[in-house]
């Protein structure tokens, strides 16, 4: 079993929670939808600020730190409790992904983005913990195949602009260039890689292919 394929002893009841917990994030590109950017930006923005500020305090303050592990201990990854290197828990990044993504890129892109990144994400690490055997770069191939699947299915039902097969092909570009960069694990967190280098993908492809397309008629 390629269980351990982060070096990292893996509890799959915790990482079930960390999953659900995960998906509700689905939230922010659905109601993002539906209102403009300006408001978006004015709920997240402060959101985002509490998540970071408090993140934060657990690195520079005991009481701090007594209190963010004794009720989220258990579901940090030992990445994320790394005190010399003091990098933010996936809450935080994806909070401070979504602010970026909805000031650099039309509504349309980072609401597919964020969503495959949700979903995909998601799958990745159910079945690549579970039932990974080979390795592909630093996860495992049976957690990219789940990821580009997911991600496949994702792009079925998020906005387009004209709804065109080439659109469908354009996503799905996107969703193996954010496969790829799940599987990489670079140093910056995932949750911020992944949505960026799908909704370029994405931008990118329409500029080539389809020039005339408008990304902005959602907003």
């Amino acid at each position: 079993m390629f269980e351990k394929i982060e070096n990292i002893e893996v509890n799959y009841k915790i990482e079930y929670i960390r999953k659900a917990i995960h998906f509700c994030s689905l939230s922010i590109p659905v109601i993002y939808f539906f209102i403009d950017k300006s408001t978006a930006l004015s709920i997240l923005i402060p959101i985002t600020s509490l998540f970071v500020i408090s993140d934060l305090a657990r690195y520079y303050s005991k009481t701090a730190a007594k209190l963010f592990y004794k009720y989220f201990g258990w579901l940090l990854r030992n990445y994320e409790i790394d005190h010399e290197r003091k990098r933010l828990n996936g809450a935080s990044n994806i909070l401070i992904s979504a602010i970026i993504c909805i000031i650099v890129f039309p509504k349309l892109l980072t609401v597919t983005a964020f969503a495959v990144l949700i979903i995909s994400d998601s799958m990745a690490a159910l079945i690549g913990r579970k039932y990974g055997k080979h390795r592909f770069f630093k996860k495992s191939l049976e957690g990219t195949l789940a990821f580009i699947a997911g991600g496949i299915i994702v792009i079925l039902f998020t906005p387009k602009v004209n709804s065109v097969f080439t659109e469908y092909i354009i996503a799905s570009f996107g969703v193996v260039v954010g496969g790829i960069f799940e599987a990489l694990s670079i140093t910056i967190d995932d949750n911020i890689t992944i949505p960026i280098s799908i909704a370029i993908t994405i931008w990118l492809l329409y500029t080539i292919f389809l020039p005339d397309y408008n990304l902005y008629i959602y907003g």
